[in-house]
């Protein structure tokens, strides 16, 4: 126990930790399931990508700006409970934006368990009943193959159990190459009139990844259905009455709720740092994204099972998913005392001014940084298409949303494990050969992601994560240390995780709903796998050619100093900062030669 009670180190860390936890309990109960609820709102992939690129470009540049605001005004504790409480609020608006078919509510509780239909507008509705109600030569059944239809066009909650039928009822050749088979329980019933769709909702689960994924698309590569549904390719399957009504006030709130959101980790770890600094007790405060971690894993699960449990005996009258927003309300709530009693500093800290400024000034005048720039941007735009549409594509192939929560937190959990092997994968592989382990990871997730067979076959390659986010991000920040200059550290880590990594996701997402649409959810993956191993053989091959210097570390050579010269060595041996200083200058005008 620390004399000082404004300095007990060992409270603030308890608090920080336990803020931590609850924090990261409070993320993924929604924003890992946000895709999904938008989906059943009847958004096809361009709208979703948009609605989550605008949500990554307002973190990346909001977060920085409202976090410098509290610490100059010092009002951090007041920011913290004010974004608890603020989210509150906003997240529960997004429960108020209508969907596109207002009686989706009521058909996705009273379906059953293994069938969610999904919106379409009307107009392609009926091109997609034109369709279902033709039949080629050698083809099953047309109230079959529409029955087969609508359990791809749904969200499948588990393996139903019903006859498994062979592939062959639905040929792939019959599906044409543009996303967007969606249609509704009302537009398919007077095709499979005095058929049961539910036994064969699980019959044609091995070939619903062949299916079309995505509202507002044509539904079957026919001529004929082609040349009906080419009037909505104009406004990418949403009407105008679909833009006002559904996707302006779903970008309206969500926009709105991340500039609630947004500022509350980057204030958070400012203010702990700060307080740990004043003692000199920030070795302590990387220890701290454990907890984050596990808050994560446990959230995550808990939440998939709620909504599977709860979700329809609450009634809502809107799309599943509304369990997500109630336990995110509830753990802000929960978040909110937790704050006011978060270590914040009380004294202020002279510090320079324009840090950002300076870390980007950095940037510009390193090559090593500015390649680790791009890496770190690419990395964030390939990383954005597997948040945003991977569990779209596991629940296509029939998974409920515990096991989406159960593969999120493997991966959380693998980083964990791998942790204390940090510093020996570091050394043994050195900081550039870390980072493009990662990136070979990462590129090998993408390619699998894009041949998934079965609702659990993505559990398997999560273990991947531990390497693909963990490992990369502590060469990642490894290499930032050596690369910054002093006091600029932590500025330049911030640029990279907010606007680098953050510019990064905002571009993905934009570009990855139209990829989606154009050449469907496992054409992305290709895609993005294809530009991760061509950027990796490029900076595989730049990387060793950039010249290699290595800030000095005044603090180790005063430390080396101190245990290694004594009393009477110290009047003959000249000043170790002056002797730093020739060396490191003798080393820059000779790479400059060079």
């Amino acid at each position: 126990m620390s004399a000082n009670p404004q300095w007990d180190i060992r409270r603030a860390l308890r608090v920080a930790g336990l803020f931590h936890l609850v924090c990261g309990a409070r993320d993924a109960s929604v924003t890992p399931f946000l895709t999904l609820y938008l989906r059943q709102l009847g958004l096809a992939a361009p709208w979703v990508g948009i609605l989550m690129g605008s949500k990554h470009l307002t973190a990346a540049f909001w977060a920085p700006f409202c976090a410098l605001l509290a610490h100059s005004h010092r009002r951090r504790r007041v920011l913290l409970a004010g974004s608890l409480l603020g989210s509150v609020g906003a997240s529960l608006l997004v429960l108020l934006v209508p969907p596109l078919d207002g009686d989706l509510g009521r058909r996705s509780c009273h379906a059953g368990p293994s069938v969610t239909p999904a919106v379409r507008p009307a107009e392609a509705a009926l091109a997609v009943n034109f369709t279902l109600a033709s039949k080629e030569p050698g083809s099953g059944l047309p109230a079959q193959r529409s029955a087969g239809v609508s359990h791809a066009s749904g969200f499948g909650k588990g393996p139903a159990a019903g006859v498994q039928a062979p592939p062959s009822h639905l040929p792939r050749k019959s599906v044409g190459p543009v996303e967007g088979a969606w249609t509704t329980s009302q537009v398919l019933h007077p095709v499979t009139s005095g058929r049961e769709a539910t036994p064969w909702a699980g019959a044609f689960k091995g070939v619903s990844s062949a299916l079309p994924l995505l509202a507002g698309g044509p539904a079957l590569g026919s001529p004929a259905n082609v040349s009906a549904t080419q009037g909505n390719s104009g406004t990418l399957g949403l009407s105008v009455e679909g833009l006002r009504r559904t996707f302006i006030p779903c970008l309206a709130s969500l926009v709105f709720w991340e500039l609630l959101a947004a500022p509350l980790e980057q204030v958070a770890d400012d203010s702990l740092f700060e307080y740990l600094d004043f003692v000199d007790a920030t070795d302590r405060h990387g220890n701290l994204w454990v907890w984050k971690l596990l808050g994560t894993s446990a959230g995550v699960c808990g939440i998939a099972a709620l909504v599977e449990r709860l979700d329809c005996s609450l009634k809502t009258g809107g799309p599943r998913g509304a369990v997500s927003f109630y336990g995110y309300a509830l753990v802000s709530t929960l978040a909110l005392p937790v704050s006011t009693v978060f270590p914040v500093p009380i004294g202020r800290r002279r510090e320079p001014s324009y840090k950002t400024s300076k870390a980007l000034s950095l940037v510009e005048g390193d090559p090593r940084l500015i390649l680790l720039a791009v890496t770190v941007f690419l990395t964030g735009a390939v990383t954005s298409t597997i948040q945003n549409f991977l569990f779209w594509h596991m629940q296509d192939q029939g998974s409920s949303e515990l096991v989406m929560g159960v593969s999120v937190a493997l991966g959380l959990l693998g980083e964990i494990l791998l942790h204390p092997f940090r510093a020996t994968l570091l050394r043994k592989l050195s900081r550039p050969g870390t980072i493009g382990l990662g990136l070979g990871c990462l590129a090998g997730q993408l390619l699998y992601y894009s041949f998934l067979w079965s609702w659990w076959s993505v559990l398997p390659v999560q273990a991947l994560s531990a390497l693909s986010s963990g490992a990369l991000w502590w060469a990642v920040g490894a290499s930032i240390e050596d690369l910054a200059t002093p006091g600029t550290e932590r500025p330049l880590s911030a640029m990279f995780r907010g606007h680098f990594y953050g510019g990064g996701a905002s571009l993905g997402s934009f570009v990855g709903g139209f990829v989606v649409r154009r050449f469907s959810l496992p054409g992305l993956y290709q895609a993005s796998c294809v530009v991760l191993g061509l950027w990796l053989a490029f900076f595989l091959s730049v990387q060793p050619r950039l010249p290699q210097e290595q800030k000095v570390s005044y603090s180790k050579l005063l430390v080396v100093e101190a245990s290694d010269t004594s009393d009477s060595e110290q009047g003959t041996e000249r000043d170790w900062l002056v002797k730093a200083s020739l060396g490191r200058s003798q080393r820059t005008g000779q790479s400059s030669a060079c």
